[in-house]
């Protein structure tokens, strides 16, 4: 393994454990989000209600409403023969959530179910404004509450005991119809006023009952003490008929389709991933750098006709053939002149000296002594000397060069 991946792979398992010690001991923090929903276990879900639903209602069948609208739900009950209109369904429609989470239509068909002789518990802090606006109702929020808001049934044979809830703000019913409307619940307020928290409105030949503490029926309060019985007092008005409970709370309306949702659902598991995707992260800047093997030096391929050259050279210089020499070079001279100059080269004359003259530019003069040479060389019948060699030599050096 490369010494550098070894390095990187120290630096993460360094930072892991850091984070692990980090972490060791530490408390989890509680999620105070008011979710409502069945799924989540945190102090404002409503898992413990969940569960607890069937002791709530006994003997009475529980049906529970999650992927459908209410609308779409109750409009599927629905049996509009020529001779009856009425619903296939009896009993109580109930809601509960932090706000309000039935849209305008869905909320016109629960009314239109009650109106058939049904029930409806809606506990919340806001309601649907078409409800409001039916019952000619009005809801306030104290939004200087006292820590503590105590809630307590108005029928005493239901309940005369009071039970302590921390609830935050505080919503009651500040305008109610008094000639229909029936109190059945009550709280006190931060000035200890008494607040209506808890009503029955009858609706055509039905009855609708609104509650504005669901915290009631949340985790944190069905665990605390015995305030599981305030929720028992509240759900004793639905002891017959079925419970159609629409129980999709604002919060599952955002759970993601993700295959990663249960991992960043867990704080362990979320900090897990991203640091390993930092980890992954850093060693590809580190290790992005272009790794190639060593490319080994090739000598270029040696000259081998220079070197030939050079070794005939010398052998005719070591013979003292001179003349032998001066004729190679002389022959070598020509052909380049045919080659680069394409001149003529069977009389070294007047023309062949102007014409060589232009074309390389070169000094006139130095045309003619080396011509002059030349023609020496070939009239001459006794050996060249060594002298002679050189002269046409620097005199073939000046024009080539």
């Amino acid at each position: 393994m490369d010494k550098n991946v070894k390095i990187y792979i120290a630096i993460l398992v360094f930072i892991f454990g850091l984070v692990l010690l980090t972490d060791k001991g530490k408390p989890k923090p509680i999620d105070w989000t008011p979710t409502y929903s069945v799924n989540d276990k945190i102090p404002f879900g409503l898992y413990i209600f969940d569960h607890e639903i069937k002791d709530f209602f006994k003997n009475q069948k529980v049906e529970k409403i999650s992927n459908q609208t209410p609308y779409e739900y109750l409009d599927s009950q629905y049996d509009g023969n020529e001779n009856v209109e009425t619903y296939k369904i009896k009993g109580t429609f109930i809601n509960i959530s932090e706000a309000n989470n039935i849209d305008e239509q869905s909320m016109k068909e629960v009314l239109y179910f009650v109106s058939h002789g049904n029930k409806a518990f809606l506990s919340m802090r806001a309601f649907p404004k078409v409800l409001l606006d039916s019952l000619k109702i009005e809801l306030q929020t104290d939004f200087m509450p006292s820590e503590n808001v105590s809630v307590w049934m108005a029928n005493k044979n239901v309940s005369s005991k009071k039970y302590t809830f921390n609830t935050g703000l505080s919503d009651y019913f500040s305008k109610i119809d008094t000639l229909n409307t029936k109190v059945l619940g009550y709280q006190n307020s931060a000035k200890n006023k008494r607040q209506i928290n808890f009503i029955e409105v009858p609706y055509k030949n039905g009855f609708l009952y609104l509650h504005t503490q669901p915290v009631a029926f949340t985790n944190y309060n069905l665990l605390k003490k015995d305030h599981y019985q305030y929720a028992e007092n509240v759900l004793s008005y639905f002891t017959k008929g079925n419970i159609f409970w629409y129980n999709k709370s604002l919060n599952d309306k955002r759970i993601s389709n993700s295959p990663l949702r249960y991992i960043f659902s867990q704080p362990a598991l979320k900090s897990a991933w991203l640091l390993g995707l930092l980890g992954i992260f850093i060693f590809m800047i580190f290790n992005a750098k272009r790794k190639q093997r060593i490319v080994p030096i090739i000598k270029p391929l040696q000259n081998l006709t220079v070197d030939f050259t050079k070794t005939i050279g010398n052998l005719y210089y070591q013979e003292g053939d001179h003349t032998n020499i001066i004729d190679k070079k002389i022959i070598y001279f020509l052909e380049k002149i045919r080659t680069d100059y394409l001149i003529d080269t069977s009389k070294l004359d007047e023309e062949f000296i102007k014409k060589l003259h232009y074309k390389t530019g070169k000094d006139e003069k130095d045309i003619e002594d080396l011509v002059r040479l030349i023609n020496d060389h070939r009239n001459s019948y006794h050996g060249s000397l060594e002298e002679d060699l050189i002269k046409i030599n620097t005199a073939i050096e000046k024009i080539l060069h």
